[in-house]
């Protein structure tokens, strides 16, 4: 078992060899995410003249606007719209989409006037190669690989950092509080990354929480358990499956039929109408609202208008809903502005821990050294660190992955030490 101070130095050691692994990569993660957080701000701003109109005269129906999209789609070769988001105000474009996640693609029609004011796809603007350089590096798959693995080793990161920065000695728990900024450079820049790593540290585990989801290991591990115990989305909560009844001679809904019919159910947020695919397909209206209680998924018969399918979100199972929560967290998007403040403040405070955290390993490394704690080649690990280190491999599997391969490399290294002292004795 490790006592006292040689537990503090192994944590100290583990520490430390993960930060320098994993800080250049926290730094671009958390200047990325703060940008990231903007996202709206910005396109408001930057494409002002594409989805904000002037009222001028009467509108025009849904369906004529539905039509210049298309025109315009086939012009730019592009696939013809899918979906319309229902404007919120009268200066709002009619927003038509085609394509999902980063093959999305957006054309905006003036309701007035019925010209195009802009078309674009997803992957082309500025917000989504942030976000894409914060997910995956702009790497594809690889680069989401990398970024789980930081992010698993983030969270041994906190822990580590938590333990060794626990009050202790004679500073106790004004430790927590104070940064020494009179007593040198070395303990100033530590103070200021451990006493804002420990309080940042509980929020940035949730944050954490909320990124893990888009990860390609762990989350495909927890797809496969959300459906494997029934608790995502209803069967049909999307649409698929549903049928409409076409009857000979029946004609389908128009838009502005079908839009009057999604007004009247006084969804709150954005709404989305999916158009029917096929001749026997539905109508789908989805709202996205900052409130998940308030969302709906509803789904009609294409030429009767008549409700098919309702799903509140109560019907949605509980790994689902969970998982909603920590995304939202992670965007900040759950409860408001002070959600939003508190995201960018922890992304803030991660790339000031994380440049104060090298300059103070840089000041405190001795030349010619990489300045890692010593600890005793004879120690083991105790039941209750193993214990830990067992559940976070599970839960991490990356972590767990690449921990197994540090074993694999230290007692290859040992064996090939001891195995050449052999020799030379």
């Amino acid at each position: 078992m490790f006592k006292g101070k040689q537990l503090h130095n192994w944590i100290w050691k583990w520490h430390i060899l993960a930060g320098l692994f994993s800080l250049p990569f926290l730094f671009l993660l958390s200047v990325t995410g703060a940008i990231y957080l903007f996202k709206g701000d910005y396109e408001q701003s930057a494409y002002r003249d594409v989805i904000q109109v002037e009222k001028s005269g009467e509108r025009l129906s849904y369906q004529q606007l539905l039509e210049n999209a298309t025109t315009a789609a086939k012009a730019e070769s592009s696939k013809k719209p899918s979906k319309i988001i229902l404007p919120q105000s009268e200066t709002d474009a009619v927003e038509f989409q085609s394509g999902r996640f980063s093959s999305k693609r957006s054309t905006y029609v003036d309701p007035y006037s019925g010209e195009v004011t802009g078309s674009w796809a997803v992957s082309d603007t500025l917000m989504q190669k942030v976000r894409k350089l914060h997910g995956e590096l702009l790497l594809g798959k690889q680069g989401t690989l990398v970024i789980e693995l930081v992010a698993s080793w983030l969270v041994v990161l906190v822990i580590t950092g938590v333990y060794v920065w626990w009050p202790r000695g004679q500073r106790g728990i004004r430790g927590l509080f104070t940064v020494r900024f009179n007593a040198g450079k070395r303990v100033m820049y530590r103070d200021l990354h451990a006493v804002t790593g420990f309080w940042v540290s509980g929020f940035l585990l949730l944050i954490l929480a909320g990124g893990m989801p888009w990860t390609e290991v762990f989350g495909s591990n927890f797809k496969w358990l959300r459906d494997n115990t029934g608790s995502g989305y209803p069967s049909a909560y999307s649409g698929r499956g549903l049928k409409s009844a076409p009857s000979q001679g029946a004609a389908p809904l128009s838009l502005d039929e079908m839009v009057a019919i999604a007004r009247k159910e006084g969804l709150k947020g954005t709404v989305t109408l999916t158009f029917p695919k096929k001749a026997n397909s539905v109508f789908s209206i989805r709202n996205r609202s900052e409130d998940l209680n308030q969302q709906w998924s509803i789904h009609y018969d294409q030429y009767t208008g008549a409700k098919i399918k309702a799903f509140p979100w109560s019907e949605v199972g509980a790994m689902s809903n969970g998982r909603q929560i920590v995304m939202r967290i992670h965007q900040g998007e759950f409860f408001g502005s002070l959600n939003w403040g508190l995201v960018l403040a922890t992304a803030v405070l991660l790339a000031l821990m994380s440049l104060s955290a090298m300059a103070s390993y840089l000041i405190r490394k001795p030349k010619g050294s990489w300045g890692i704690p010593k600890v005793p080649a004879e120690m083991r690990v105790g039941k209750g660190v193993f214990v830990l280190l067992a559940i976070l491999a599970m839960l991490l599997p990356l972590f767990g992955a690449s921990l197994l391969l540090l074993v694999a490399v230290s007692f290859l290294t040992d064996w090939r030490g001891k195995r050449r002292e052999r020799r030379l004795a």
